[in-house]
């Protein structure tokens, strides 16, 4: 009998493990992969649209394009997820399976915070496309990037968006008519590497950027142009750039399956507390950071599990937890770091100096993806 396997989310854990699930079982297997877009972006491209170094129609990446042996990907909203019964309701139907995986991602909760609705932010993809056309008109004042709270998708890319606003005022030439502050609830940019998070505090050192740790914007008044933080201290602002409190949608919250906002799992095989249902990416609390390398790599583990599984021989491969992030520091420079969480006995990062030539490796690693997702 054919195994029917339905992932839900066609982000870089959906398509990788759907990916691999067909490379290794093609017409043995149905996968069924259910995604609300018709269309893939990168997250990291949303920085590029914001800037203006990119379009939104040079981003967005057609699902129409995903075509795997085996896969057949479905644009439908997820309505209900039962996780007893592995029975998944779309607004155009039912969908029964042997596995479930759910990899629907951090949902944005702009409501958490008072007043940002009303504000901006640049996590979204209209959000971005919006500041596209705003920050051209910003040439005087205070600007803030905000976080109002964590954890966050891509722990770096306040660092980057405080550099390239940088760049892009200094361009503009009225930088020295610009104050930029960052307002981070972690103790450091990037927490697992010491050594990246010296190098970016160096940078906004060196680019009057103030840096404001341990902070949560808590509230944003549009009206008087004011964002409140968690110790109860205003902060006067004349553009607004927010990253909004991350939830898992309130589908999977409604479902039983999330604990304190997260699906809980076993973080070395993904498996939650329902038999054959696995939770994938940034929805997952595995302890590692919430990005798409490593939701990635989850997705490669919980495939040859499946595999291991359908084909009855033995076990699959676990979670290594370790990935590789790229870092905008400005002036077309690129550092990385590498970090590892489960082969020791505490998280470890290890730091690249950026310099131009890490940009083609980043290049690399999205077209990398192009090819193998869509064949582009």
């Amino acid at each position: 009998m054919t195994a029917r396997i339905t992932v839900l989310g066609a982000g870089f854990g959906g398509m990788e493990l759907s990916t691999i699930l067909s490379e290794s079982l093609g017409n043995e297997v149905q996968v069924t992969l259910i995604d609300k877009s018709d269309a893939f972006v990168f997250g990291y491209s949303k920085l590029d649209l914001m800037f203006g170094h990119t379009t939104l129609d040079a981003v967005r990446l057609p699902y129409r394009n995903f075509v795997k042996p085996g896969v057949r990907l479905l644009h439908e909203s997820v309505t209900a997820i039962d996780p007893t019964t592995r029975r998944v309701t779309t607004d155009i139907g039912t969908h029964d399976c042997d596995y479930l995986v759910v990899a629907l991602g951090a949902g944005y909760d702009l409501a958490a915070t008072p007043g940002l609705e009303g504000a901006n932010e640049f996590y979204s993809l209209a959000g971005a496309n919006l500041l596209r056309q705003i920050l051209p008109g910003f040439a005087k004042g205070h600007a803030v990037i905000g976080v109002c709270g964590a954890p966050y998708k891509c722990p770096p890319a306040p660092s980057e968006c405080a550099l390239m606003l940088h760049d892009l005022l200094a361009a503009r030439g009225v930088r020295d008519q610009c104050d930029i502050t960052m307002v981070l609830p972690l103790s450091s940019p990037v927490p697992p590497s010491p050594d990246t998070s010296r190098a970016l505090i160096a940078a906004f050192a060196e680019r009057d950027i103030k840096f404001m740790p341990n902070r949560r914007i808590a509230s944003v008044d549009p009206g008087r142009r004011v964002a409140t933080l968690d110790d109860g201290s205003e902060l006067p602002y004349d553009l607004f750039l927010g990253v909004p409190k991350h939830r898992a949608p309130a589908v999977v919250e409604a479902s039983g399956m999330a604990l304190d906002g997260w699906v809980p799992v076993n973080p070395r095989t993904l498996e939650t507390r329902f038999p054959n249902v696995y939770a994938v990416g940034d929805i997952a609390n595995t302890g590692t950071p919430k990005a798409g390398v490593f939701a990635e790599g989850a997705a490669k583990a919980v495939a040859t599990s499946l595999v291991s599984r359908i084909r009855g021989e033995g076990e699959g491969s676990l979670y290594s937890g370790a990935g590789t992030c790229y870092i905008e520091f400005g002036a077309g420079r690129i550092g990385r770091v590498d970090v590892d969480f489960f082969s020791g006995p505490k998280p470890t990062g290890t730091y690249h100096e950026p310099n131009v030539a890490l940009r083609a490796d980043k290049e690399l690693f999205g077209a990398s993806r192009r090819a193998r997702w869509f064949g582009l």
